[in-house]
């Protein structure tokens, strides 16, 4: 079954329960899949269906980081609770264990010795953790610390 299909179902029980809470943020979704499919002229396959709630999901991070900024606890609250229904359509986000590991295979494999190899690095480790809920800029500062440490 689809993410869009499931986000289908979530709404009609979400309209039942009358809950507005996770309501807005399934319909958030299910536009921006609808969007996505048409910009492509075909159905999306659920890859791009994953890539689409992260990248709903990412958004709200940065808007989270803006609110707080600007004193807005209330507006990021509200963020932070779209992000929980957006969340249950991805999967579990990586063991850090398995980050530190695919981040030391792929400075291994491209002998990155300082920061300057910081993009060699990056372009290796990501597709190590596709499939794998992580966040892109927790990936980058976890590399950026480890090649800090080897550059001393």
């Amino acid at each position: 079954m689809t993410i869009a299909n499931d986000v289908a179902r979530d709404i009609a029980a979400a309209m039942k329960a009358r809950d507005q809470t996770r309501l807005a943020p399934l319909r958030l979704l299910k536009t921006a899949l609808v969007n996505r499919e048409v910009e492509r002229g075909r159905p999306l396959d659920d890859a791009e269906e994953r890539q689409v709630v992260a990248g709903l999901v990412k958004q709200r991070r940065d808007s989270i980081e803006q609110f707080r900024r600007g004193g807005r606890t209330d507006l990021a609250d509200r963020e932070e609770a779209e992000i929980g229904v957006l969340e249950t359509y991805l999967p579990p986000a990586a063991d850090p264990a398995v980050i530190e590991r695919a981040i030391a295979d792929a400075m291994a494999e491209t002998g990155a010795t300082g920061m300057k190899d910081l993009g060699r690095v990056m372009k290796a480790v990501m597709p190590r953790l596709a499939g794998l809920t992580v966040d892109g800029r927790a990936v980058n500062d976890a590399v950026r610390r480890k090649l800090s440490d080897t550059s001393q």
